[in-house]
């Protein structure tokens, strides 16, 4: 519908919104591998690193940059939240408290306003207590108001990290109005998530969707299909092993992620 470029009533109100879980696990041996496993991850995945992955989100999806609150946190994981406008702003209707993405030297705290849109992230690193998996977890949200769509970064975000296991919620909610006054409640064709997602990434993944067309709201899930055993070793060579510890960690590894993936537990 936008490439027909329908003359509208007003701006474009609709709400876009891109939720996913990306999911890396990993076999740490022990309290000390599982705690150092951790850290490797809050220093990989710090609060610095992910603002830099929203603001190429932000530019990607032709947005501009209002607001970033980050914040690193103990024992570990961190947030940052970027709040951004559609369309560039004149100076003068800018809050005074939005930094504008520049941010000072030392770590500080931000609270400003809202314009219509945001992007935000949450790292949730964790560890089974009993059979040494440790599980990474991102939450990501894309959320735009008017033309822009959040799904232009969706392969961007993916690739930003190790994935086994990925969760994409994609809704559009609200209408809009032509200048005759009929309601449009999507202004993009879609059909699924996937075909928003490369054809070399789907290769990688078992995927199904579950959606429910009427009330624009679409789901897809993904599955890592092979799991080369050294890719989720942590700290330890995979000769070291022997073939039938290699077997029983990669069926730990398995079993932990068909329960991410189901959402249940099963075993």
């Amino acid at each position: 519908m936008e490439n027909k470029k329908i003359t509208l009533y007003g701006f474009n109100n609709l709400t876009k919104t891109l939720s996913f879980n990306i999911y890396d696990v990993c076999y740490a041996k022990g309290q000390k591998e599982q705690k150092d496993y951790i850290e490797y991850i809050d220093e990989q995945y710090n609060s610095e690193r992910l603002t830099k992955i929203l603001c190429d989100v932000t530019e990607m999806i032709g947005a501009r940059v209002l607001n970033i609150s980050k914040q690193d946190y103990e024992p570990q994981g961190a947030s940052v939240n970027v709040l951004i406008a559609e369309k560039e702003l004149d100076k003068d209707s800018i809050d005074p408290s939005c930094n504008l993405g520049r941010l000072p030297d030392a770590p500080e705290m931000i609270h400003a306003h809202l314009d219509k849109s945001h992007v935000t992230v949450h790292t949730f690193p964790e560890y089974h207590p009993d059979n040494s998996i440790s599980t990474f977890r991102v939450d990501i949200d894309v959320s735009t108001c008017g033309t822009i769509s959040p799904l232009n970064a969706l392969n961007y975000l993916i690739a930003s990290f190790d994935s086994d296991i990925i969760t994409i919620d994609y809704r559009v909610r609200g209408f809009t109005r032509d200048v005759l006054g009929k309601k449009f409640f999507i202004d993009h064709d879609i059909t699924s998530i996937q075909d928003y997602i490369d054809d070399s990434t789907l290769t990688k993944y078992d995927a199904i969707d579950v959606n429910v067309y009427q009330s624009n709201i679409f789901h897809t899930k993904l599955l890592i299909k092979e799991i080369d055993l050294q890719n989720y070793l942590f700290k330890k060579d995979v000769y070291e092993l022997t073939p039938k510890q290699r077997l029983d960690i990669t069926d730990s590894l398995r079993r932990e992620m068909i329960e991410i993936y189901s959402g249940m537990n099963i075993y």
